[in-house]
């Protein structure tokens, strides 16, 4: 019951949070300025009360609880965090008015759905450093794939000669990309040290029949690695950046999750 009555609280903080950031950016567009601090904050506290759900349900006495809707909560609840602490120090606050609502809806099916599969039992630190590092790439990539999105929506109205609405309160398509481009060097460094520390952990990779969890992973790394090539030597950048992006998180969210999908709620595999 307890868990019910933070879990409504998280959920509306988040979604007046969200709602804060979208009447800025509508300010922002119609020429006035407004702080994000009031948004960002509600935000933290929104993410305070999450934690302190995942607490209980995700770190428990018998080790990491990792099962579908826990880890689609718990990831969404990282994902929002990366996001407010990023926007504290970079102009990505509006990414949240997607974000901080998806967080809100992971937690909902979090409480809705408890499920349970403990995948590193407790006192394996290093098996459990490694699934959560695992689970921050995959957070910084998938804020680099709204990003991305936005970027999309950006560079199509600028070619349409569009240049109006919410175009004036974003950051210009240069800074875009250069943050866009800052996500990704920054998750792909996390997933690479995933995929090398994956070779001390082949037998649980083995046991929990993760071996295509592992290889989309390594697809999806791939892709990143070939973009982040082609921007430092070719200086690629618009739509091949936008297209390259989203194809490697599609890679990398069936690793993540299609995965689980399968496993967990179709053969039942635990």
């Amino acid at each position: 019951m307890m868990n019910a009555v933070i879990g409504g609280l998280a959920v509306l903080l988040y979604l007046l949070a969200s709602g804060g950031l979208a009447m800025r950016l509508a300010r922002a567009s119609a020429g006035a300025a407004s702080a994000k601090g009031g948004p960002l904050a509600l935000g933290w506290g929104a993410a305070l009360l999450h934690a302190m759900i995942l607490a209980q349900t995700v770190f428990q006495p018998p080790g990491l609880n990792l099962g579908f809707f826990n880890a689609l909560s718990f990831t969404g609840w990282l994902i929002g965090v990366v996001l407010l602490a990023a926007a504290m120090v970079r102009p990505v606050e509006n990414l949240g008015i997607v974000v901080l609502p998806f967080d809100a809806l992971m937690l909902v099916l979090g409480l809705l759905f408890p499920s349970e599969r403990i995948v590193a039992d407790a006192g394996r630190w290093p098996l459990e450093l490694h699934i959560l590092i695992a689970i921050l790439a995959y957070a910084l990539l998938a804020l680099a794939a709204v990003q991305a999105v936005l970027l999309a929506i950006q560079d199509y109205r600028l070619r349409h000669r569009q240049p109006g609405g919410f175009l004036r309160g974003i950051p210009p398509l240069t800074t875009m990309e250069s943050l866009l481009f800052q996500m990704i060097g920054a998750g792909f460094i996390l997933l690479s040290i995933t995929l090398v520390s994956d070779l001390f952990f082949l037998h649980d990779l083995f046991a929990q029949h993760l071996v295509h969890k592992a290889t989309l992973s390594f697809i999806a790394w791939g892709v990143f690695g070939v973009l982040l090539w082609g921007r430092w030597r070719f200086g690629w950048r618009g739509r091949t950046a936008i297209r390259w992006t989203l194809s490697g998180f599609v890679f990398l969210a069936l690793a993540y999750f299609g995965s689980k999908l399968v496993l967990e709620l179709m053969l039942g595999r635990y």
